[in-house]
């Protein structure tokens, strides 16, 4: 586990948000690094097979989670960047498109639960470097086509992170009950 600092008086886990960035920023990735780390918690002392193994009546798994929330969050931190055109219309999706995102949400032959914690470590650092360097939280993009979003909706790169946050906290939520389903731990309580 790495080592915790603080951001005005607010605990940010080294590598997961923070560093020197204050303000607006600076609560962001705090908000950031809290939910990862109780995302990455989830996993703690598992084995690759337990972080594959589904314990609900659900298709999910820790580490499929763990991989998910990486790739969901490499996606959006794409389109804050470089907008639509990083994640695609979704009814130009094929079958192979859609298997290699239910994929996302297994462990695969070959994944082990290290490599995906990396993989997620990685995306954070990236993701992390976005929202201190990118010029303007107020900068928009039309979101993609998809039956999911509002026609002609456009979001911040501010809306951006906030999803990325909503969407990590929900998961590490799943995972949290899939983790008490597999052994009884729990990351809170």
């Amino acid at each position: 586990m790495s080592e915790t600092t603080t951001i005005d008086s607010k605990p940010v886990t080294d590598g997961d948000g923070g560093g020197a960035v204050r303000g607006e920023r600076g609560d962001l990735l705090v908000a950031l690094g809290k939910q990862r780390h109780f995302l990455r918690f989830t996993a703690r002392g598992l084995s690759d097979e337990q972080a594959g193994q589904r314990t609900t009546a659900s298709e999910l798994c820790v580490g499929g989670l763990i991989k998910h929330v990486t790739s969901v969050e490499r996606g959006w931190a794409e389109f804050a960047v470089h907008g639509p055109s990083a994640m695609g219309d979704a009814s130009a999706m094929t079958e192979a498109d859609y298997q290699r995102r239910a994929e996302e949400f297994r462990m695969l032959p070959g994944d082990t639960l290290a490599g995906v914690l990396d993989a997620y470590a990685e995306q954070g650092r990236r993701t992390d470097d976005l929202v201190a360097t990118l010029p303007d939280l107020d900068a928009s993009h039309p979101l993609p086509q998809a039956p999911w979003f509002e026609p002609g909706a456009r979001w911040s790169v501010r809306q951006v992170m906030l999803h990325i946050v909503a969407e990590t906290a929900q998961h590490a939520g799943h995972a949290d009950i899939i983790r008490e389903s597999l052994d009884g731990a729990k990351s809170m309580g």
